[in-house]
Parts: structure tokens; sequence; C-alpha cells
């Protein structure tokens, strides 16, 4: 049974930034989040239509992040060193950071947004554009034979249907292979407060014990875990066909989210308190700097600032701007919000007493680089663990 523990307001596409004449035709729908008490997987209650999200017109560009590059450049390279695949196929390829480390001739592209599965298709790669599923497994198997190796990176939690996702991929998969994708952890989620991980996109928050359940009904077992930094806290979850020997990390992760409560809803419960108290603390934080007119800006169009300014009815009230290095999203409006997002070398940042931190998960990348504003007396803000200001 799936009980419901937190209710983020009424929300939009996280990444449709949109022009001032679409305002009023914006597509909102009710983000609630629930907890299964059979595989202990966290879900939101309503999926949205995935055609409403990927589509040609998504912006989010992976090689825009040099650190996602650097990321995805080290993941392919400790792949090869220790597996060796033949071939390789990932799912949610986005604009080609993962896979380009791979032969042009052995690697297959899974994308739904086709401008870029045309990007990696134009860059020699075979590239699908299409969700994936059961019946595309069978066409690419037709076509390319079994994978070695099938990676997907911030995706599968992407996917509605979780038990086609994976028989699908038990269907592509050699009987040696190896299938590796991470996701953001429901544990670090959890532990930080970090609601604004929840939007359109992640109709799952996935926990190892959750993985753990769901992968064996598709015939795959779990044999390894790898905790990871990126985006706040991820786990890179390795599975495979077969009998094979599970390493320790698997027991050592679910028992710490075995202690610290995942198969409890008393838990969840706890977590949507936190997530009241943050949105009350941020609101009389942002106001009270308002009222002595102090002025604030965000750094960062993130899905993550989606939710955060929707969920607290943050607007252009107490946000003057939003600075972003995506081109696409430049010159448009905040999904529901609607604050101006600009291009961030348009904008003197000394000009700002704030900056809200929308991609926390780089703050430290973000205080380097804009050390000036820092030094010029500016501050940070941040929600995550708790509303900081960060000097």
């Amino acid at each position: 049974m799936k009980k419901e523990f937190l209710d983020l307001g009424r929300q939009p596409i996280a990444n449709k930034f949109l022009n001032k004449e679409d305002f009023d035709d914006e597509f909102f729908f009710d983000l609630k989040v629930c907890w299964d008490e059979e595989t202990k997987l966290v879900s939101i209650k309503d999926f949205v239509e995935p055609e409403r999200i990927f589509n040609d017109d998504y912006p989010y560009h992976t090689s825009n992040s040099f650190p996602m590059v650097k990321h995805f450049k080290d993941a392919a390279e400790m792949l090869k060193k220790k597996f060796n695949p033949k071939n390789v196929l990932e799912i949610g390829s986005n604009d080609g950071p993962f896979i380009t480390n791979f032969d042009k001739e052995t690697s297959v592209c899974v994308e739904p947004c086709g401008n870029f599965s045309l990007k990696t298709a134009h860059m020699g790669y075979q590239s699908y554009t299409s969700f994936w599923t059961t019946e595309l497994s069978e066409k690419i198997k037709s076509h390319h034979g079994k994978m070695d190796l099938i990676y997907a990176a911030n995706c599968i939690c992407h996917i509605h249907d979780l038990d086609d996702a994976f028989s699908a991929v038990a269907n592509l998969l050699s009987d040696d292979g190896v299938f590796v994708f991470e996701d953001p952890s429901l544990l670090k989620i959890l532990e930080r407060g970090s609601y604004d991980q929840i939007y359109d996109e992640h109709p799952h928050i996935f926990s190892v014990t959750a993985l753990n359940n769901l992968l064996r009904r598709s015939g795959l077992t779990l044999f390894r875990v790898d905790n990871l930094s990126v985006h706040g806290g991820s786990n890179r979850i390795y599975a495979a066909k077969g009998n094979v020997e599970v390493e320790q990390s698997v027991a050592d992760n679910l028992i710490e989210e075995s202690i610290f409560g995942i198969n409890h809803f008393q838990t969840y419960e706890i977590f949507a308190k936190r997530v009241k108290d943050s949105k009350d603390e941020l609101l009389r934080c942002l106001g009270n700097l308002r009222h002595n007119g102090k002025k604030i800006i965000c750094i960062g169009a993130t899905a993550k600032s989606t939710t955060v300014f929707n969920y607290c009815g943050i607007g252009p009230d107490l946000i003057d701007l939003i600075t972003d290095t995506t081109e696409a999203k430049q010159g448009m409006f905040s999904p529901g919000s609607h604050i101006p997002v600009v291009d961030r070398k348009s904008v003197n940042l000394n000009d700002y007493d704030y900056a809200f931190l929308g991609a926390w998960n780089f703050k430290d990348v973000i205080a380097n680089k804009e050390r000036e504003f820092v030094e010029n007396g500016g501050k940070f803000i941040t929600h995550v663990p708790k509303i900081i200001m960060l000097s």
C-alpha cells in the first residue's frame, strides 16, 4: 500500500522555462509524495506524462557543467578498466559526456530528447530517439546484439514503469554483462532535508533497499554500491544477471538505511515536518532581507530551485533575477515563479547583497568562481541542510 507523506503543492514542469506570453497557459500539477510499504520505494503520487518533460526543447545540457563532464569521464575510465566491455549502451545519453569516452563503432545511445539524440548522432554514435522500454531493447538487440555494459545516470529514476525498465535491461544484457546506474540517494535527501530533489522529472527517489527489492523482480542481482558526492549525494548501483558475488557495500548500505529508518513510515513524516519548517524559515529570511532593503539574486536556474520557489511561493518580489550559463534559459522566465533568467555575464554580482544558491550541490565551485562577490561583502544563502548564510 502506498502512503502519502509530503505535499509540495502546485508545481510546473521544472525545466520548462517560458516567455511572458506563455504564462497563462502554463501547465501545473499536484506534487505529492508517497512511500510504498511493500517495496519501500518513494515515488510522486501522480506522474507527469514524459512527453511533457523530455522533448526537443529540453534545456539541460550536461556538457555545460564542467564538474559533471569530469565525473562522467572518470566513471567511463573506471568502468573500462574494471569490466573491459566490448560494447556499451547508455540510457539517457543527453549530449554525450559519458558515451563519447567509448568507441563509436561499439556504442549505442538511447535519448528521448531529439535535440540531444541528434547531437550524439552527428558525433557518429548510433542514437535512438526513444524512451527506454522492453520493446526498444528487443529492437536494439536485433540490430546490435547483447550489451556488456548498460549505463545510465540520473535517468532510471525518471522512468515510470521500473519493472519494464529493469526487464528491458535484463533482456539486453549479456550473460557476463553489468548494468550500472546512478541516481540521487533517498537516504541523503532525508538526512539533509533536500526536498528540492523531488520534481516532475524524478517520479522515484531511490533507496538501496527499494532497488534491491525491485531489481530482484526482474532477474537482476544488485552486487555493489558506490556512494557518490555528486548531486548532493547519489548511489552508483551495479547489477548483473544470474549468480554473482554480492559485495559488502550492499549489506553496508542496507544496514545504514535500516538504522536510519528507511523501512518505517514515521521517518517520512519527520522529513515532511522538516520540509515545512525549512519553507517557513526561508520565507522569514528572504522577507526580512527585503524589508531591510537588501537586493537578492539567485545563481542557477535549476530544477531544484523550481521546486523551492513554487513550494515556498517565492517570486520576483523576493528575488530579482536568476543567472544561468545555459543559453536556452537566458532571456526566459523561471517555471511557475516567473523570475527573469539572465546570462551571468550580463550581471554585476556586486550590485547585490545576497545570492541564493539554486545549485547548492555546487556551492564550493560557485564560491570559488565568485570570490570577488564574497570579498566585497556579498553572502550566499542555501537552504540545505538548513537556512545558512555563507561568506
